[in-house]
């Protein structure tokens, strides 16, 4: 990833131009907006591929300091070009070979390299910015946990989003207990986790997981309705966020530790549950013909 990789919309036609391996990303200059596209070219999910390209993209927000071409960037905007997903989670193909290899280091290898780009999500990139998910397709298990990881959660109505590992014994273990507990409380995220089920967008809007639903179609366009409206308050906005971080941190040594549980426990999954796995896999293969 190099600078390249973010430009102005002036510099770029439109944003297909704009491309990594696995990231479509452009900058809005008039609203200072940039957009980073997940575009997966296997499996609709966080394989090694998406990580490496998402963390690289971490690393050019960073090192150009929240700006692009001496323009500040007010809002970054994580969302998906791949029609009807956001993200299915975990590269559950890779759970499976690291579990039965019994490999835990390269499993954690892949833990850290998720948190690490969810926390940076959460820090946003260590500037005073925005992060807005714009979910405009499925999104499960570590897909659902990288929506909460930014500030504002905009869908589109009939999409769901859910936390499905219970169903093959294990549990989301990139920062979805963390995130939904402070968004909700311990008990109301105990029992999401636990359910396993999927949750419609406008389910999770009413009990304030998604902050702003819009029609099918229309994901981008709520995108500017809402920056137009924090322009207006966002000096005092972006001051409660970090009091409300202040109060209930979320530190990285906590995902960390948590994620190192989560290694443990996928350990121990027997027989039956990685054939559950592999069922999946089917199915997110199966996702990803329909969206190709």
């Amino acid at each position: 990833m190099n600078d390249q990789m973010l430009m102005t919309r002036d510099q770029a036609q439109d944003a297909a131009s704009v491309t990594s391996n696995e990231l479509i990303t452009h900058y809005d200059a008039k609203y200072r907006v940039a957009w980073c596209y997940m575009n997966a070219s296997e499996r609709p999910s966080f394989t090694p591929a998406l990580l490496r390209d998402l963390n690289g993209w971490c690393d050019a927000m960073e090192a150009q300091q929240g700006k692009v071409a001496g323009q500040a960037i007010d809002y970054h905007v994580l969302a998906s070009a791949t029609p009807g997903v956001f993200n299915l989670g975990g590269d559950l193909a890779l759970f499976r070979q690291h579990v039965l290899a019994q490999d835990h280091k390269g499993l954690m290898d892949y833990a850290v390299s998720c948190i690490n780009a969810l926390y940076r999500n959460m820090r946003h990139f260590q500037r005073d910015m925005t992060t807005i998910s714009l979910v405009q397709g499925d999104a499960l298990g570590g897909g659902f946990e990288a929506t909460l990881s930014s500030d504002v959660v905009i869908a589109e109505r009939g999409v769901h989003l859910g936390l499905p590992e219970i169903l093959f014994n294990l549990f989301p273990g990139m920062g979805a207990y963390s995130l939904l507990s402070r968004r909700l409380d311990p008990a109301r995220a105990k029992r999401l986790i636990l359910s396993g089920r999927l949750y419609s967008a406008e389910e999770l809007h009413e009990i304030g997981l998604v902050d702003l639903l819009a029609e099918p179609g229309d994901g981008e366009m709520a995108v500017y309705d809402h920056i137009r409206r924090e322009n207006k308050q966002r000096n005092g906005i972006r001051a409660m966020r970090k009091v409300a971080s202040y109060m209930d941190p979320i530190r990285y040594q906590e995902l960390h530790d948590i994620a190192e549980l989560w290694v443990q426990t996928a350990m121990q999954l027997e027989e039956k549950d990685l054939k559950m796995m592999e069922r999946l896999v089917t199915r997110q293969l199966r996702k990803k013909g329909r969206a190709a």
